[in-house]
């Protein structure tokens, strides 16, 4: 089996990308594939007497079967839950996008079929003056899995950020739209848009689920169209 490696990018911050990252980590699983997630930044972590933990990051744990430590997989963990550059800089830090490249490069050498780098917010989230999270999949040459949270205003983010990944020389590799508004009137026609519009395959629609499940959203998903 072929290595995959994708970055999983959103819309916005709270589209799901954890959630849609977990789900594509089961369906790996339940296809017999070996698979790890890796969030390198992540902000609103919690004091544990390990230090600085994250949920998702945890939760991208447990969905792996490849066991890596917590601090290959979230290497930089920041206690506000703020823009990754803000909530470095309380704590007298500086977010470097070549110091998140190698650690993403030295826990992608551990072997597995499918590995999942987790982005933080969306595409063009800083992190310092000059460089922004963008420069991660572009320069580890991953594809992107755009995760586009189906609400009022997700024509025109979706759009603006598929026109930034091309931009950028990034390989689109496909889309998730997940519904994270229950209320949302006709969410059906967004996506039948999105699907005509976005020139990649859409691998999945994640109905609204009153209680979430990775291994319900897994069902949701077709990992083989990106595979």
């Amino acid at each position: 089996m072929a290595r995959h490696r994708f970055f999983v990018a959103g819309t916005d911050t709270d589209v799901g990308k954890t959630l849609v990252t977990q789900g594509l980590l089961e369906a790996a699983k339940k296809s017999g594939l070996s698979c790890f997630g890796l969030k390198p930044i992540a902000a609103g972590c919690e004091k544990t007497p390990r230090g600085l933990e994250n949920e998702d990051a945890r939760k991208l744990m447990s969905a792996s079967s490849v066991k890596l430590s917590y601090q290959q997989v979230n290497p930089i963990a920041l206690e506000a839950a703020i823009a990754p550059h803000v909530a470095a800089q309380m704590e007298n830090r500086k977010l470097d996008g070549q110091r998140v490249i190698g650690f993403c490069r030295g826990a992608m050498m551990t072997k597995a079929d499918l590995v999942l780098v987790e982005g933080a917010g969306g595409w063009r989230v800083p992190l310092n003056s000059r460089e922004t999270l963008a420069m991660l999949p572009k320069d580890l040459d991953l594809p992107v899995i755009l995760v586009v949270g189906i609400k009022l205003g997700c024509i025109n983010h979706a759009l603006l950020t598929v026109e930034s990944i091309i931009r950028d020389g990034v390989k689109l590799a496909g889309w998730v739209a997940n519904q994270v508004d229950p209320n949302m009137s006709q969410p059906s026609d967004s996506i039948e848009y999105l699907s005509a519009a976005i020139q990649a395959p859409l691998i999945g629609t994640v109905p609204y689920l009153a209680k979430v499940e990775p291994h319900i959203v897994a069902d949701h998903l077709q990992l083989r169209e990106i595979l």
